[in-house]
Formats: structure tokens, C-alpha cells, sequence
């Protein structure tokens, strides 16, 4: 596991109970989850009810100061345009997936992009237009866009696959895709406290933290989909917060409350309240705080293109690696 980089939660205030934590929003709580629509099936293929994501994330965009709860996806938007300014060019045109409230966008002027499609609307000096898009089926011809780029919505899709085949499509020849996801290690903690409360106190234990795609799976899926010259590189940010119940407030205040269909969206008051122990005991630390760990994929792939630089021919060399022992030893004489 790499080195985890602190990031402070800003202050929020604490909140007066803790139902709310837990019941999906808008929603009274219920003892099994709801049947999917028609149309739709909970299982391996489709993992997430995607109907209940777009209220969860309405209903945190409309929160009365929605901003407070940014700091995870501002720190993750700014590493996409990072990688986004380490390319030396500009991008006429770019395609931005889950942009939320402009978290990329922010970071970046017109000098960079001179026209963005985002599928919501927000403040930023790049003349932008709004889209209503899903990344699984995208609305757009082929060979459309010079950058396509995402920040912190591909982990919600239920066709991982087909989204990137639908991104690969979009792009221009020589277009670049860059996007960043959760990763498998996330919040780690409050799974493990969570699963062992519950098998304390109710004798079994069910997901309660969505599933996230292991990093030995990305690279296969970016090629699979047609990227070549792939890069994917993995970081962790690890939050502080009060306790349990306040890590919970902000998942559910940015949006990422869990949305699979095997979910259990009742938690007993018992058992949250042993969750938050258990947190404590367990990975707390010394100043009373908790953390809460984010594993964060960057991913970079580009759509081919004739003048992009190409492997040498098998035998082409003209230096054999047998003369590096040669080298050594001559270096060593010396």
C-alpha cells in the first residue's frame, strides 16, 4: 500500500442524530431493498441502481452549503488537470464525465481548452455546454472530442467496459482520455468496523461499501477498450474525522452514499453505535480523530494515431545486452 497523504476535513457541524446517517436521502428507510425497474437486474452485470445515484447526488447538489463537503473531489479534480497540463497542447474541444460542480474545470482556463461539454452546469472561464449524458451510452459521433476527462463518477457504472469502448469512440484520433476512480482500498476502515459490528451484534454482516475495480484490472480494460500508450498510477488520501458518524455525513454529503442493489439500508441503531467503537479501537488515533483512507486510480489512455511514436521492430537492435557486462566490468577497471 503506498504512503497515504493527509487531507483535513474542514469543519462541519455535528450533527443532532443519527438516523439520518444512514437512511438513503429523500427515502424512509426500509428492511430489504426495493426490486429494480424494468428493464433492470441487480446482479454481477449490474451491480448499482443507478435511478437511486442520480437522487443521491441531486439531492447532495441541493444541499443548503453543498460546498462543504468538496474538499475530496476538488483535491482529486485538481490531480486530473494536473495531468491534463503536463500535456503540451491546447484541446479544441473536451468532454467532461461526472463533472459535478466544475471539479476539473476549476483548475484549468481557455489556454488549455477552448470549448467544454460537462453534463452539468458551472462557474468556470472555459466556455462550457451542458449535456444530459450517461457514460455508458454516450450521445455523440465518433471521432468528436480532442480530450475526453472524468473525475470520480466511473466507479458508479455498471458496464465499466462498455463505458471506456464508449469514451475510446468519442475520441478524436490522438485524443486522450484522463480520468480518476476509486479504487479497491477505499475506506477500508469503516468496512472492516461496519462487517464487524454487524456480525457481533446481528450474526452476519452485508455490503455497506460498494464494490471498486482492483488496479491489476484497469490497465486490461483501457486496452481491451482500444487505448494504447496507457498509464496508471494509484494514490491514497487519508482524512481525518470526529468519528464514524461523520465520515458517513460527508459520503452522504458528496454524494456517494452506496447505491447497490444488495445493500441493506437499514442499520440498527445498536450496531451503528458499535461500528463507531470498534472505528475507534481499531484505527484510531491519538488525538481522539479517526481516518478514513481514499485509494485514487489516475488513468491515462490515447486513441491511436498514425504519427504517435511505435515500438521498434523485433531485431532492430544494434546494441546487445550482453555488452552491459562488458560496460560494467570496463567501468570497474577503471
Amino acid at each position: 500500500m503506498a504512503a497515504a497523504r493527509a487531507l483535513w476535513r474542514p469543519g462541519l457541524p455535528v450533527p443532532r442524530g443519527c438516523g439520518r446517517l444512514w437512511a438513503q436521502p429523500g427515502r424512509a428507510a426500509a428492511a430489504v431493498a426495493p426490486p429494480p425497474p424494468s428493464g433492470a437486474s441487480p446482479g454481477a452485470r449490474s451491480p448499482f441502481d443507478r435511478r437511486l445515484k442520480r437522487k443521491q447526488k441531486n439531492w447532495a447538489a441541493l444541499r443548503p452549503r453543498p460546498a462543504e463537503c468538496e474538499y475530496l473531489r476538488d483535491e482529486v479534480g485538481s490531480g486530473v488537470a494536473d495531468r491534463v497540463l503536463d500535456i503540451p497542447r491546447t484541446f479544441p474541444l473536451a468532454l467532461d464525465l461526472g463533472s459535478g460542480r466544475g471539479y476539473i474545470a476549476r483548475h484549468l482556463n481557455q489556454e488549455v481548452i477552448e470549448k467544454l461539454v460537462q453534463k452539468s452546469t458551472s462557474e468556470s472561464e472555459i466556455p462550457t455546454v451542458s449535456v444530459v449524458a450517461d457514460e455508458e451510452c454516450l450521445p455523440f459521433k465518433e471521432n468528436t472530442f480532442d480530450l475526453v476527462v472524468s473525475s470520480l463518477s466511473l466507479h458508479w457504472v455498471n458496464d465499466l467496459p462498455k463505458a471506456f469502448r464508449e469514451i475510446h469512440q468519442v475520441l478524436k484520433p490522438d485524443g486522450v482520455f484522463i480520468g480518476a476512480m476509486f479504487g479497491g482500498d477505499t475506506l477500508y476502515e469503516l468496512r472492516c468496523s461496519l462487517q464487524l459490528a454487524e456480525l457481533e451484534r446481528e450474526g452476519g454482516f452485508s455490503p455497506h461499501v460498494s464494490p471498486f475495480v482492483a488496479v491489476s484490472d484497469l490497465g486490461h480494460l483501457l486496452s481491451r477498450a482500444g487505448f494504447n500508450t496507457l498509464t496508471v498510477d494509484t494514490d491514497e488520501i487519508q482524512v481525518n474525522y470526529p468519528g464514524l458518524f461523520e465520515v458517513m455525513e460527508d459520503l452522504q454529503g458528496m454524494g456517494e452514499s452506496n447505491c447497490s442493489w444488495n445493500r441493506k439500508p437499514l442499520l440498527h441503531r445498536d450496531t451503528m453505535l458499535a461500528a463507531a467503537a470498534i472505528y475507534q479501537e481499531m484505527y484510531g488515533n491519538s488525538d481522539g480523530s479517526v481516518p478514513a483512507t481514499f485509494q485514487i486510480f489516475y488513468m491515462i489512455g490515447w486513441k491511436f494515431h498514425e504519427s504517435q511514436a511505435k515500438p521498434a521492430q523485433r531485431g532492430s537492435a544494434t546494441v546487445s545486452l550482453g555488452d552491459l557486462a562488458k560496460i560494467d566490468k570496463l567501468l570497474h577497471q577503471k
